[in-house]
């Protein structure tokens, strides 16, 4: 643990912040690409998420006359509140400097800041797509916040602590063990992470039909800069759900010690199961049709008796040994 208090461990909490920002627009392109590809196009490049943040970047915010202050500082504060997430989020290496906050609860807390001032903008200007859009949202967010808490608890309750470098501490000395809990988790999550992330079968992030889109119609009024600081967050959004799904329940290659072979290993190891999961993502967004809105409450109602199931076969499990 010296190690990882010292300077070079909190110079490594930093790299990973800095990876974290840089790489998330990197997956989100990997997942256009392998999408393009099985569906037989060329699609956009690799790296077309960063020239597109670039561009809007250099570009003039447009704000409409009835925006409020608080439509401005949207961006912002959703952007802010995700980096922070992800930062304390072990992505190369466990018990950096920033442990002391990487708990689940915590994590789920900065993301639902940044859903509420999210759903504020989109119905700031008073346009009927951004309510529209913040009321889907909310209706998702009700639904699948308690199926993650209860993944959270399932986890939880075999690391005896909700922090998230235990839990992968405790995975790696465990070994591979096959958990029926954890499994009925795992799924649960994968479920809420397609649902939060605004991927097919929930919502679809390539269309702006009023009738299917919840994310799109909450930043359909934003240009510029802030709408670069809105689509930045979302990438963050689906590479943090990527990391806790590939660093919870499938740690190995993730550093213990503060060493440049370990970290080198930890991070090809989290950049290889990002890119499979990227891959099974746009596997299943291309043979996945998008389900009608109504049905997204069953699709949720399904994660959280997963990840109920997975709670009851810990307890039971636990209380039969």
């Amino acid at each position: 643990m010296g190690d990882f208090l010292s300077p070079a461990g909190w110079l490594l909490a930093l790299v990973q912040a800095l990876l974290f920002a840089l790489g998330a627009p990197l997956l989100a392109g990997w997942i256009k690409r392998i999408k393009s590809r099985l569906q037989n196009r060329r699609g956009p490049a690799l790296l077309q998420p960063y020239r597109d943040l670039y561009k809007l970047l250099g570009k003039k915010a447009m704000v409409a006359h009835s925006a409020s202050p608080l439509f401005r500082a949207a961006p912002y504060i959703v952007f802010g509140s995700t980096l922070v997430a992800v930062a304390a989020i072990p992505l190369l290496a466990v018990s950096l400097p920033t442990a002391a906050v990487a708990d689940m609860i915590v994590l789920v807390g900065f993301l639902a800041l940044a859903r509420f001032f999210l759903a504020l903008a989109g119905m700031d200007v008073g346009t009927a797509f951004g309510g529209m859009g913040a009321s889907r949202e909310m209706l998702v967010s009700a639904l699948a916040e308690p199926a993650m808490l209860m993944a959270v608890f399932t986890l939880a309750m075999s690391a005896h602590s909700t922090n998230l470098s235990s839990v992968m501490q405790f995975n790696l000395e465990s070994g591979l063990i096959l958990r029926p809990s954890f499994l009925f988790a795992l799924l649960g999550l994968v479920l809420v992470a397609i649902a939060e992330t605004g991927r097919i079968p929930v919502d679809n992030p390539a269309t702006h039909l009023e009738l299917t889109m919840i994310h799109e119609a909450m930043i359909l009024e934003y240009s510029g800069r802030h709408l670069a600081l809105m689509e930045w967050a979302a990438q963050l959004k689906l590479m943090l759900y990527g990391v806790l799904i590939a660093n919870l329940f499938f740690p190995w290659g993730i550093a213990t010690r503060l060493t440049l072979p370990a970290l080198g290993i930890g991070l090809l190891a989290v950049f290889l199961k990002l890119m499979l999961l990227g891959l099974l993502v746009a596997v299943a967004e291309t043979v996945l049709a998008k389900m009608r809105l109504f049905r997204a409450p069953q699709y949720l109602n399904l994660a959280f008796l997963l990840t109920l199931l997975g709670l009851f076969s810990h307890i039971i499990m636990e209380t039969g040994t």
